[in-house]
């Protein structure tokens, strides 16, 4: 959703995000937060299960990796694996955000899918082809039906927070410094009382 602010605020537009439901790991995760309770969490934070995939929704804060002893997703894979009555098949993760950026978390208890799926991620973000596709509400409707939305993104420490935040013609230097160019794909799929729902595919990766 990050890259797609500045441009539609151009447009006369603004963008809010859809939530399906209470999800547990709705804000930023709790620094305090023990084994035992993350786990809990992401067994709650489970938004879809189809054999051998499971779904789901990982908050901000928490990393996919990390160093020996730290608390990160895989760290608490094999705890989860048996949440989930898996017996002796252990989840990996096939797809997965970084820690400052939350969303949906794809992971695999058969090795043969988890090998195939993280190929065509890969593939796929080397073609530049979408490999998501998220849906949002606005508040107003885009003067296009659909389009590409092209903008630089930085991560920016704000009120104890690390966002995404948009960076005007970035330089060369600021490029260097870790400002990142993003793409994405929208159209907008309906339209009603001043509203649109708008479909959109990132092509490139947020910071974070």
């Amino acid at each position: 959703v990050g890259p797609v602010v500045p441009e539609f605020a151009r447009e006369g537009f603004v963008l809010a995000i859809v939530f399906l439901g209470d999800q547990p790991f709705s804000g930023l995760l709790s620094k305090n937060l023990s084994r035992e309770a993350l786990v809990d969490g992401l067994w709650a934070a489970v938004v879809d299960r189809k054999e051998p995939l499971v779904t789901l929704n990982k908050a901000q804060g928490l990393p996919v990796t990390g160093k020996p002893g730290e608390l990160t997703l895989l760290s608490v894979l094999p705890e989860l694996s048996q949440s989930l009555r898996l017996g002796e098949r252990e989840l990996q993760v096939v797809q997965a955000s970084g820690k400052e950026t939350s969303g949906l978390v794809l992971l695999s208890s058969c090795p043969q899918t988890t090998s195939r799926l993280r190929k065509f991620f890969i593939h796929a973000r080397r073609a530049q082809r979408p490999t998501a596709t998220y849906c949002a509400v606005t508040n107003g409707i885009p003067a296009t039906s659909e389009g590409k939305i092209q903008t630089a993104l930085k991560l920016e420490h704000i009120d104890g927070v690390n966002l995404s935040v948009p960076v005007t013609a970035p330089s060369r230097k600021d490029i260097v410094e870790g400002v990142k160019k993003t793409l994405s794909h929208f159209r907008v799929l309906a339209t009603g009382s001043g509203c649109a729902l708008v479909q959109l595919q990132p092509l490139t990766d947020r910071p974070g």
